[in-house]
């Protein structure tokens, strides 16, 4: 079984009604599931459409149903991660009584009802579980009987359950393929595939494809005699000829060409034989594809035995994050697929330099803090990094510390190799500074928490986004526990953090123009970096840390949690969230089109619509200030 589907199995197997089914049984299902990717207010289905032949399930992002009642939308029910819907293909043959759209970017699996009916029949449970979902009152929810874990409305059903981190593929495919007509001749024909290394070409009637001559055509019809290369492209081409969507997955490619038993299929506008040529997709897509799949680099990232082998892996994973971001895949997936690679790496980076040390003498924990440690690192920023090491008696500090600087200066070393440059303030586990024994590192947040600003060692922020790379869970939670009690009630503390938040640059003057450098190379570009999204982040932090939000590091999971746990200022923080990610987007588009951090927005090159959508993104900040001025009594800056 492919990893996409695998993937997709581990997802339904925490959801009713598929736990009820065997491992064997998910699979098949898995392997026949259709992934859309579906943008913000896109609709997958409304009210008087023709029944579709799957039903859906959410895997990410939010879908709204809608009814008409006295001329106006109503909505139903959100769908959530988990939520079923869809379901009336099942059980009625008129079209659907609502509709169903996007309310955020979205990943929807859809099922098909052909592979899912079988099921059905063989399992009891599961058939009471549908028909109880949809016979349901729309209006009101109710707890399944025989599935008590789960919440039940109309045709929805959800559970609040975590899904598992999901992997889903991007696929990149040939944009400029050979078109002829049907009157063409092979000699031609194959004479242009030689010249461009291209194995197809797509054949055209009316500027519409209607066949593919594939190498193997021109082998198995050409070369054995059966014809002559003076006959026309048509007389030998395979029809008719498979079609695809723009954006088309991976899984759904796969499965296209083993149901129809081909190499090739021909990319459309709209999917159909009867649009646009956009391009061909060919098997060797797919395995270039399968190679940039994110389980595939890791397992890759496992066995390298050097920082070029590595270098390698994180271009491979540069390409993944720009096909993902190309395909307007969640900006939150995305990351959570960067950090796993980055971290991956990390990891390896310090294992190749323990087989070079030996091993240590002593346990100890790498954590990356900052962007890393907050797993916002897309781009190829500099290195934050912290090497704990347990507490050792004294006569054997002085070798034990020197071997894990031996480990930080290597490991580090070998990071810069693969491309992470160093960090320009040091902070990083190769410096003596931050790299300690846990009774030292406890003395260094006493000190920075409880007299802020007064140690040599300037208090910075991002030493309190940290997360375990490699080694001993027991001492990062040491840390945790120690910042979260020297946070209690510290209003000296807090007093330094807020101030520092609020210092940041406004993003937009008084009349509500972007400021932008006055000097420099950079001089008329934005700094999106310093003067929007790290007011978030320090925003973020300042509030989790005195909320006590224990272990949620992401800025934009920070603010989602805030409105959960601060109930009454929830618009503020769902409204930073959304920001967050909008100015992150930027950000790397950015940063991927110059090859570099995509701290500063060039607002010359910037659409009409784009610096809209920027403004927009800045609109909450406002709001936040003040938010943060009254929560921790902050009249000036101290």
């Amino acid at each position: 079984m492919n990893t996409i589907a695998e993937h997709i199995a581990d997802f339904l197997k925490e959801y009713a009604p598929f736990d009820q089914l065997t491992f064997q049984e998910l699979s098949e299902i898995a392997a026949n599931i259709r992934v859309l990717n579906l943008e913000k207010n896109k609709t997958l289905f409304q009210i008087n459409d023709p029944l579709h032949d799957c039903f859906y399930m959410v895997n990410s992002g939010l879908i709204n149903l809608y009814a008409i009642a006295d001329a106006e939308e109503t909505i139903l029910s959100k769908c959530h991660e988990g939520a079923i819907f869809g379901l009336r293909p099942f059980f009625a043959k008129n079209n659907y009584m609502m509709t169903a759209k996007a309310r955020e970017e979205s990943i929807v699996y859809a099922i098909p009802i052909a592979v899912f009916r079988p099921f059905v029949a063989n399992n009891a449970a599961v058939l009471d579980f549908l028909l109880e979902n949809f016979a349901a009152n729309s209006q009101q929810t109710k707890t399944s009987q025989n599935l008590g874990k789960s919440i039940i409305s109309d045709t929805v059903f959800y559970s609040d359950q975590k899904a598992e981190m999901q992997f889903f593929q991007a696929l990149s495919y040939n944009s400029n393929p050979i078109v002829v007509t049907a009157d063409a001749i092979v000699k031609d024909v194959a004479q242009l595939m030689a010249e461009t290394l291209l194995n197809s070409a797509i054949v055209c009637e009316n500027n519409m494809p209607i066949g593919m001559v594939t190498h193997t055509d021109m082998s198995s019809k050409i070369a054995t005699g059966r014809y002559t290369n003076t006959v026309s492209v048509d007389t030998i081409m395979s029809t008719p000829i498979i079609t695809v969507i723009e954006n088309v997955s991976l899984a759904e490619a796969q499965l296209l060409m083993l149901k129809n038993n081909v190499t090739h299929l021909c990319v459309t506008q709209d999917g159909t034989n009867k649009s646009v040529i956009k391009g061909v997709i060919s098997e060797h897509d797919l395995v270039i594809a399968q190679a940039n799949n994110p389980g595939v680099l890791i397992k890759e990232i496992k066995r390298s035995q050097s920082s070029k082998e590595l270098k390698q892996i994180r271009l491979r994973l540069a390409d993944l994050i720009q096909n993902s971001i190309f395909k307007n895949i969640p900006l939150t997936h995305i990351n959570n697929i960067a950090s796993e690679i980055n971290f991956a790496i990390i990891k390896r980076a310090v294992e190749l330099s323990i087989l070079d040390l030996g091993s240590p003498p002593a346990r100890f924990a790498w954590l990356s803090i900052g962007s890393q440690g907050r797993k916002e690192q897309l781009l190829l920023t500099d290195q934050d990094s912290i090497l704990i090491f347990e507490d050792v008696a004294a006569e054997k500090y002085r070798e034990v510390k020197d071997y894990f600087l031996k480990l930080g200066k290597k490991t580090t070393l070998t990071l810069e190799k693969v491309g992470y440059e160093l960090c320009p303030n040091g902070h990083m586990g190769s410096n003596m500074l931050w790299c300690k024994s846990l009774t030292d590192w406890v003395k260094q947040y006493d000190a920075w928490m409880n007299t802020p600003g007064e140690n040599s060692n300037e208090l910075s922020s991002i030493f309190f986004d940290y997360e375990l790379v490699i080694g001993e869970q027991k001492i990062e939670d040491a840390i945790t526990n120690v910042v979260f009690r020297n946070a209690k009630n510290n209003t000296l503390f807090f007093d330094f953090l807020g101030n520092d938040a609020l210092r940041k640059n406004s993003p937009l003057s008084f009349f509500k123009k972007f400021i932008v450098e006055e000097e420099g190379i950079y001089k008329d570009f934005f700094d999106i970096k310093t003067r929007a999204l790290m007011p978030l982040v320090d925003s973020a932090r300042l509030f989790a840390l005195s909320y006590d939000l224990i272990g949620i590091n992401n800025t934009y999971l920070r603010f989602k949690q805030l409105a959960i746990t601060d109930p009454k200022h929830s618009e503020i923080y769902l409204n930073c969230a959304e920001a967050f990610l909008t100015l992150s987007k930027f950000r790397t588009l950015e940063g991927l089109k110059n090859d570099d951090s995509g701290q500063y927005i060039n607002l010359e090159e910037m659409s009409k619509i784009d610096k809209e959508k920027l403004k927009n993104a800045l609109a909450p900040m406002k709001e936040l200030e003040e938010l943060i001025k009254n929560k921790f009594q902050l009249t000036q800056f101290s």
